[in-house]
């Protein structure tokens, strides 16, 4: 099959799968609003937290989320992208070897123009890690039947309890707000443990508390009162705003994708469905994209404000 061939069969296949997918969304949105018409409320298309699919040998204290399924096959996805891209490095690479090492390569540089070598070295494996992760999470919001696919009747069983009417298989892993908050907390404690042991426990109160510029014993005391004020400030957003920001970005933005889509896909007429699906597809793609960009960068860059270069420092 050459090139045209093959490119008229995957738009056959996608569109196959669209079609399949404005159907299952339609199916499932009824569903929703005959549980809301029973239940006499008005039931969102896209529920803020995640449902729980089952509870592992129907333990309440064991639930596992359609994220969570999600999540575990990206995981899985991701070790075998790695795995076979890198199976047999050679001079002269194959293309699976030519992306990585292309990707590998951007980031270090462009880590490498906040940070210190040392620096770069702690920070790259998360950094790297977050980003190939979330881009992945992301796009499976794109992918037909996620979201979309599932559950229409209540079973339980002895090993598995299935969930309530209309629960999909799956869920982007990043429009959970649990994943989110779980990365950003990890950034969290991975920030002040690289911090400390890049310019040691009083290094790092210094550096937030302490004067930063050239100044004489008359204008000290006053500096080191605004200092202190900035520095107070600087503890509230390394501890609380930071991470805050993190989570909720990534977390808003992936929902409200999924959110948008799902109600483009649930118009009544297939017509207007397709009209309003596409535009939000392309804008979505880019978001995904985007988006873990944005949070990747913006964990180097705070990461790059606690463990400032020696040169800077000693600008001081």
């Amino acid at each position: 099959m050459n090139r045209f061939g093959k490119i008229i069969f995957y738009l056959v296949i996608f569109a196959a799968a669209f079609a399949l997918d404005l159907r299952a969304e339609s199916v499932v949105a009824t569903i929703d609003a005959e549980v809301a018409a029973d239940h006499s409320a008005a039931a969102p298309l896209v529920s803020m937290s995640a449902p729980t699919l089952f509870n592992l040998f129907g333990l309440s204290w064991l639930p596992v989320t359609n994220s969570m399924i999600c999540t575990w096959i990206v995981a899985g996805l991701i070790l075998v992208i790695v795995r076979v891209t890198t199976w047999k490095l050679s001079e002269v690479p194959g293309r699976g070897q030519n992306v990585m090492e292309a990707l590998i390569e951007g980031w270090q540089d462009l880590m490498g123009n906040v940070l210190e070598p040392k620096v770069v070295k702690w920070v790259f494996p998360f950094a790297m890690t977050f980003f190939i992760f979330i881009v992945i999470s992301n796009l499976t919001d794109l992918l037909p039947g996620v979201g979309s696919i599932g559950f229409v009747h209540e079973k339980p069983g002895a090993f598995l309890s299935v969930a309530h009417v209309g629960t999909p298989f799956f869920r982007p892993p990043t429009s959970d707000a649990n994943l989110t908050v779980a990365m950003a907390g990890i950034f969290f404690v991975m920030g002040l443990y690289w911090a400390v042991r890049s310019n040691g426990f009083w290094g790092l109160i210094k550096h937030t508390f302490g004067v930063q510029v050239e100044t004489n014993k008359y204008a000290y005391v006053p500096l080191m009162l605004l200092f202190i004020f900035i520095g107070i400030m600087e503890s509230f957003s390394i501890l609380f705003i930071r991470p805050v920001a993190l989570a909720l970005r990534l977390y808003g933005n992936i929902f409200g994708g999924e959110t948008m889509l799902t109600m483009a896909m649930s118009q009544k007429s297939v017509f207007m469905a397709i009209l309003l699906a596409l535009p939000g597809y392309f804008f979505e793609t880019v978001v995904c994209l985007l988006q873990a960009f944005v949070f990747a960068m913006l964990s180097v860059a705070f990461v790059g404000t606690m463990c400032p270069s020696h040169d800077e420092e000693h600008s001081h």
